[in-house]
């Protein structure tokens, strides 16, 4: 068949031929449809024009499809049946949030923010589906600037071209050492602290930055024994005993006494602040907007952060 496609094919013309051969001719189908009978004709000619195939003849004044025509009838079924799909999947999407977004973030947030938030997104939206990605302030925020990623929530500074950034909520850091052992945390002075065996986050790391300016405030440089990438990693070598660290409050949310840590404020303070990261011209729709709103409504409570 030599066939020479034409943007002009569209759903329109389909419907069009399928009511002229219901009706048997062109002015039943041009009445239904308000238009006038040469332009229900034009329509089933630029099918046929499109397929290069005669589509109807007249037979008993009626118009009948030919074979070609019965055999493109019973495509127009199925792709009706497929627009009733589509127009069902669209609804949910007009009616309820669905979709797909993906969030990055640092380990303590995603190991103690995250989950309980996610899981309340979850009940109140359950078709939308959030992942995660971990990683530090630049890996996040080129990821969402090379639009890999939905949405960042980092720890600033954090910066980027085309990037807007909405700071939340600040959160402290505090030091934590072995719960067994009987040295006074807030008798440590940053200078005592700099002679001890340290545990810290790897070099790189905003969050190091920040603890390594707290120290170089003091006109110290802290020399770890210890540099880990996991929070969690940090805590379990504090709890046998290998050294101290700086870490944020939310790292030991829902820790108890027993759990092998003594935690004290810093003197003086250190905190950081948390901020959402997002592309000027990102559209937001209705799963990312729902992300956000909840990332912005309910930042950590203050007794999550103030000892």
């Amino acid at each position: 068949m030599n066939r020479h496609p034409s943007p002009k094919l569209n759903l329109e013309q389909l419907a069009t031929f399928e009511l002229v051969v219901r009706h048997g001719s062109f002015s039943a189908a041009a009445e239904q449809l308000g238009l006038t009978q040469p332009a229900v004709s034009l329509q089933v000619r630029q099918l046929e024009k499109y397929f290069n195939l005669k589509l109807l003849e007249r037979i008993a004044k009626r118009m009948k499809p030919t074979s070609a025509g019965s055999t493109l009838l019973e495509h127009i079924a199925q792709l009706d049946n497929s627009v009733e799909l589509a127009l069902r999947a669209m609804a949910v999407h007009a009616q309820g949030v669905s979709g797909q977004v993906t969030l990055g973030t640092g380990a303590t947030a995603c190991i103690h923010l995250l989950p309980e938030l996610l899981g309340q997104l979850k009940v109140d939206w359950p078709d939308l589906e959030v992942s995660v990605r971990i990683g530090n302030t630049d890996e996040i925020t080129r990821a969402v600037e090379e639009n890999r990623l939905d949405l960042g929530l980092v720890t600033l500074p954090a910066a980027g071209k085309n990037m807007s950034i909405t700071p939340l909520y600040r959160e402290q850091f505090v030091l934590i050492g072995p719960e067994r052992h009987d040295t006074d945390l807030s008798s440590l002075t940053p200078e005592r602290l700099c002679g001890l065996p340290l545990v810290l986050f790897e070099t790189g790391s905003s969050t190091r930055l920040l603890i390594d300016n707290w120290f170089q405030l003091q006109g110290l440089k802290p020399r770890p024994v210890m540099e880990l990438g996991s929070i969690e990693a940090i805590k379990q070598m504090v709890s046998n005993g290998l050294g101290y660290s700086i870490v944020p409050q939310l790292a030991l949310r829902g820790e108890s006494a027993g759990c092998g840590l003594a935690q004290c404020p810093l003197q003086p303070t250190l905190e950081r602040q948390l901020a959402l990261v997002l592309r000027q011209d990102k559209p937001l729709n209705k799963g990312l907007k729902k992300l956000i709103d909840k990332l912005m409504s309910r930042p950590i409570s203050k007794t999550d952060y103030v000892i």
